[in-house]
């Protein structure tokens, strides 16, 4: 799941981006209003998590320039607590209000109520549940099976996993992978790749048949059933 925080504080979009990376999610930044309208408008995210007052072009000009296109849930973040605010939030369209201070597991759970109520969510329920041969996942519920057993995997295990079964059968390369799950360029001298992959065959494929995760030699990996 994609996420988009804008917020022009950096500490506070560093933690929120931090907090929701741990969580398995993979988010992206936009520090004023005006890239976030461009993010938000030509990227494919399934949640924003919203600032209201923001350089540029302010919370309610994002999400008024959202709502003539795109359904996205949007989960408003700001220091603004009157009751008049979180109103005029809601009535703009936000699917939900959250005041600053506030504590990170309260951020995460409505993040992930509204994954699971949103139109976003509504529109994708094809593709939430996924399964190749005897794995099945639910994206929503962060959880895995294999042969009816449940996989005990990081949030990390998970988003790897996620990525190589929405593009089961295809290649994907080292850098693909490294950009995707952990938000980072490739440095050829880093083996995080190689070691999630290890750590994600030994729960997801070694017990089990038939194996589903293979190297490709000088190109990446791919998930699939081979006969």
């Amino acid at each position: 799941m994609r996420v988009l925080v804008i917020e022009d504080e950096s500490k506070l979009a560093d933690y929120v981006k931090r907090g929701l990376s741990e969580a398995g999610y993979t988010v992206d930044v936009a520090r004023d209003g005006i890239e976030g309208r461009y993010l938000a408008l030509e990227g494919d995210y399934q949640l924003l998590v919203l600032d209201i007052m923001l350089p540029g072009i302010d919370g309610f000009g994002v999400l008024a320039a959202l709502r003539e296109k795109r359904n996205t849930p949007v989960l408003m973040l700001t220091a603004r607590d009157r009751v008049e605010d979180r109103v005029q939030g809601l009535e703009a369209g936000a699917d939900d209000y959250l005041v600053k201070p506030f504590a990170f597991s309260e951020l995460l759970a409505r993040v992930a109520a509204l994954l699971r109520r949103g139109p976003a969510a509504v529109a994708e329920t094809a593709t939430t549940r996924m399964s190749v041969s005897d794995l099945e996942m639910d994206l929503l519920s962060r959880k895995a099976w294999r042969a009816g057993q449940r996989l005990d995997l990081t949030a990390k295990e998970f988003s790897l996993l996620a990525l190589l079964a929405r593009r089961k059968g295809q290649i994907l390369s080292r850098t693909t992978i490294a950009e995707q799950v952990w938000d980072m360029n490739f440095d050829s001298d880093t083996n995080v790749v190689e070691v999630a992959v290890r750590r994600l065959r030994s729960k997801m494929d070694d017990p089990f048949k038939p194996k589903l995760l293979h190297n490709v030699r000088g190109m990446g990996y791919v998930l699939e059933e081979r006969s």
